[in-house]
């Protein structure tokens, strides 16, 4: 086998793009291998230049497109390939829900070797742009540069953006975003134009050096806008100079918050928030519940579709007023308090416990008294004295990170063995991978896929299994 020194630069011709794979990366073909290529659709004949090569497969990049597939479409933002977010923007939308549709069917039955009694069409996300409520932008000293700007001089090297796919230490500049409302846009150009005009050092990454480091925007459906600053060290002056200049040019946010982080990592739920100005948070609305969201508050992104997700949930686990709920990652307890109207008894449980405060007062301020939170390792959680005390659950709720559940948290759930299960996940491949290891004792009788996430190869799936 060539190394990929020797293949690096090889060009195939006409290369047709055959199927979609992980992480969004389409494939072709060629001498027996497969050969990933970023940023094509199935359908595409394209002529593609090798970067590396293993002994299965090889990745190349588009060098030139011979013919389109039937699917593409030419993408809206400015941005795209440089940008790791939507990778799938030149992809007609009806093409990307058959391709995640397929991605959850795939990893369950072929991955999985699990029999699905009821596979359901992907529900389409409301809004494919501007469906978002928070972005994180990142500044930073040394922008990625285009290639007119590295021949020009005099060139701003600070800019405020997105980083670079695999880079943690460089940044492109932003322009226009179409993931968020509008006026994101012109918050972040603001951010970052009075930034320069008051000459304030951008963040290294790599010396840990820089007085602003993160800009976190955030609106509800109401259209309240909430603004939070992350800045490297404490500058009492160059703070107020900063927000109070900020406040003067965008009179449409509310919320003026800043975070001071010293750390060498961006992690924030360890850190005390500052109001620096208006509301520490905002009140965002789901059916009958009324949730408060804060700087730091976890709460879904794409709101009109994670509410469809909230009721097939509820759906699915089909309660008559006598179950009791065990609700497993709970999180700050929205699908907690989504069911709880409709059981006994509901019960959360999350490891974090900035979450479980905002749960019970989610609770309190919905006068749900019914629903109880509870801060610790779930695997150790759910054990027998707890069920005792609590109840034991006829119906467990799950809803893990896109790393599944833990192996012990899946022991512990066949050795409950509640009637019903209702699995809600962000990672196809890793439910996939804890579904299998119920199969003995749960039917997988209903999936039912979500797009929270539209142009991006990610997938919500909501899976009903149910006791043999």
């Amino acid at each position: 086998m060539a190394s990929s020194s020797k293949v690096y630069g090889t060009v195939i011709e006409n290369l047709e793009i055959i199927e979609t794979a992980s992480e969004g990366v389409c494939i072709g073909r060629h001498e027996g291998k497969v050969v990933f290529v970023p940023f094509t659709v199935p359908g595409d004949i394209a002529d593609v230049m090798l970067v590396r090569s293993k002994i299965n497969y090889t990745d190349a990049f588009i060098r030139q497109l011979r013919k389109p597939g039937e699917s593409r479409i030419e993408p809206m933002c400015p941005h795209f390939t440089l940008c790791g977010g939507c990778r799938w923007q030149h992809m007609r939308y009806d093409a990307q829900l058959v391709m995640k549709q397929k991605q959850v069917t795939d990893n369950l039955q072929r991955i999985g070797g699990i029999e699905i009694e009821n596979i359901f069409p992907i529900t389409a996300s409301p809004n494919q742009f501007h469906y978002r409520n928070k972005l994180e932008f990142t500044y930073s000293d040394t922008r990625w540069l285009t290639d007119d700007e590295r021949h020009s001089e005099n060139i701003e090297p600070r800019g405020l953006g997105f980083h670079l796919p695999g880079r943690f230490d460089k940044i492109f500049k932003v322009n226009r975003c179409f993931l968020q409302d509008d006026y994101m846009n012109e918050i972040r150009n603001t951010a970052q134009d009075v930034a320069l005009q008051q000459d304030l050092t951008f963040c290294n990454r790599k010396e840990h050096t820089g007085f602003l480091r993160n800009l976190m925007i955030r609106n509800s459906s109401a259209g309240h806008w909430m603004i939070t600053v992350i800045f490297g060290f404490d500058d009492e002056k160059l703070i107020s100079e900063y927000m109070n200049a900020l406040k003067e040019k965008l009179p449409g946010v509310k919320s003026w918050i800043y975070i001071i982080n010293t750390k060498a990592n961006d992690s924030l739920n360890d850190l005390e928030f500052h109001v620096f100005s208006g509301p520490d948070s905002f009140t965002e609305t789901m059916e009958h519940l009324h949730f408060s969201v804060g700087p730091l508050s976890f709460y879904q992104v794409n709101v009109p579709q994670a509410l469809a997700m909230y009721g097939m949930v509820r759906k699915l686990a089909d309660l008559k007023g006598t179950e009791t709920v065990y609700d497993l990652y709970t999180g700050t307890g929205t699908i907690a308090l989504f069911v709880a109207p409709h059981a006994s008894k509901v019960v959360g449980i999350e490891y974090v416990p900035t979450a479980i405060e905002d749960a019970n007062k989610n609770a309190v301020n919905n006068k749900i008294s019914n629903a109880e939170f509870f801060c610790g390792d779930i695997a150790k959680t759910l054990n027998a004295s707890f069920m005792a005390e609590h109840g034991h659950p006829d119906v467990i709720i799950t809803d893990p990170p896109r790393s599944g559940m833990h192996p012990d948290v899946v022991a512990q759930i066949l050795n409950v063995a509640p009637e019903k299960v209702v699995y809600v996940s962000c990672n196809p491949a890793t439910q996939a991978r804890d579904i299998a290891m119920m199969k003995d004792q749960y039917r997988l009788a209903e999936i039912h896929p979500f797009d929270m996430f539209p142009h991006t190869h990610h997938v919500e799936n909501i899976a009903l299994l149910i006791r043999k």
